[in-house]
């Protein structure tokens, strides 16, 4: 791959004042995606979510990066005036693996998902990220073949992802069952069940447990000790006072799919978050917020843990 042959030299790589220093001089850093803020969230309660959650990495020891595409060039870690611009930006492409690098030869706008923000990362040189949901496999795969490219990057790029479970709108026993097959370790930080974003329990086991940031770094070690290649997904649960019942969010769901008719690829699943969103009266953006603090809060303390580590 030829992003993998390039050095930081050779790419329009711009790492903040605050990131370069912590990178350089081996400082927790914790990456935060830029698709929450553009996709994700309504205007201007994301760019205050977002910033609120830069404060949360940084009162629990670690320096936050949010990434996001500027005219072509990657940057790693927003001033106040650039992340402001882009909460209410238009033309903004949403990016994962197969349009990085069309967006950044092009000159565009785009920011990234999950699968986009894991290889800007590793390229940065920052091995923890913090997000809401990851991807996974859509219901009705069987027709439409819909399987989101996050998967996929947990088998390439060595980046541990803390987040509150898969989006529950997918289809999360085919997602958990693609990555056992991908031979990537999900473990439930503290849980022996899955989480499923708005709520704590999928009714699903989670594959792996551990209980303390320290053991998952210990574990993220010993995977590139032994050559074991790709990431990580680290399955935190929504706080349960901000939580939704699984039950509840179920019949939000299903309403929100049968209205989401000839709709599909990148504009579903912000479709589907926009219809939720209306379903539950604004509640699932209060516990969106709720459970992106939580993960920035243990993916900094994950990479305070992976420093200290041997």
């Amino acid at each position: 791959m030829i992003l993998d042959m390039l050095t930081k030299d050779d790419l329009p790589l711009v790492l903040s004042d605050e990131v370069r220093e912590a990178v350089e001089t081996g400082q927790p850093v914790v990456a935060l995606e830029s698709t929450i803020i553009t996709h994700g969230m309504p205007y201007p309660e994301n760019v205050a979510t977002a910033r609120a959650v830069e404060t949360t990495v940084l009162e629990h020891g670690a320096v936050p990066a949010t990434i996001a595409i500027i005219g072509g060039r990657i940057h790693v870690g927003l001033g106040a005036d650039m992340l402001e611009w882009l909460g209410s930006a238009v033309d903004v492409l949403k990016l994962s693996r197969a349009d990085l690098a069309y967006a950044i030869a092009a000159g565009r706008h785009g920011s990234t998902t999950v699968a986009a923000t894991m290889i800007c990362a590793r390229l940065a040189g920052i091995g923890v990220f913090a997000t809401g949901g990851i991807g996974g496999v859509h219901r009705g795969v069987e027709q439409t073949m819909d399987i989101s490219a996050d998967l996929t990057e947990f088998t390439r790029t060595d980046v541990a992802v803390v987040c509150a479970g898969a989006k529950a709108l997918l289809d999360l026993p085919r997602t958990l069952e693609y990555l056992e097959t991908e031979g990537v370790p999900v473990v439930g930080f503290g849980t022996d069940v899955f989480p499923a974003f708005w709520s704590r329990d999928s009714g699903l086991p989670t594959p792996l447990r551990l209980d303390t940031p320290q053991a998952i770094a210990d574990m993220i070690h010993m995977r590139r000790r032994l050559g074991l290649a790709g990431g990580v997904v680290v399955a935190n649960p929504v706080p349960e006072a901000d939580e939704i019942a699984a039950e509840q969010m179920a019949a939000y769901i299903a309403q929100a799919v049968a209205d989401s008719k000839g709709i599909s690829g990148k504009g579903l699943t912000p479709f589907l978050l926009g219809r939720i969103l209306e379903l539950t009266g604004g509640r699932s953006l209060q516990t969106n917020i709720a459970l992106v603090h939580n993960n920035a809060a243990l993916a900094a303390r994950l990479a305070i843990a992976l420093g200290q580590t041997p």
